[in-house]
């Protein structure tokens, strides 16, 4: 079954390569992107169908990754669904913060396309061991 992605990434050309990665892939696809957390909620809010894993982008204008995923996990309709973030750096302390709020993972943004191939496959076997628990 096809994972449904939601991607919040104000970058057109890291969104333009997410998109070009999954056209070639049969087990994702996006199913909406937006370029901010402010986006991601109105996003939801307005769907009824939602999305498999959510990726955030940690540096984004309005709303960042970690304040987008805290409006996310504080609400019922949300909560459930895996979120991402991801940025050009990472470190342990956006990680912990990302962990305690509830993020599947934290990854760093890739430069290729076997980067992203192997960021997705990280996340897709995540949202499996995720869903069981």
């Amino acid at each position: 079954m096809t994972k449904k992605i939601l991607l919040a990434e104000d970058d057109y050309d890291d969104q333009e390569f997410f998109y070009n990665v999954l056209t070639a892939r049969t087990d994702a696809a996006i199913l909406h992107a937006v370029e901010n957390g402010e986006e991601v909620i109105q996003f939801l809010n307005d769907t009824t169908t939602l999305p498999d894993v959510i990726i955030l982008d940690q540096n984004m204008p309005k709303q960042n990754g970690l304040q987008t995923l805290c409006l996310l996990k504080g609400n019922d309709r949300y909560a459930h669904i895996p979120v991402v973030i991801y940025s050009t750096y990472t470190n342990e302390l956006l990680e912990a913060q990302c962990s305690s709020l509830g993020a599947l993972m934290t990854a760093v943004k890739p430069v290729d396309k076997k980067g992203y191939n192997d960021m997705i496959d990280q996340i897709l076997a995540g949202i499996s061991s995720f869903s069981t628990h």
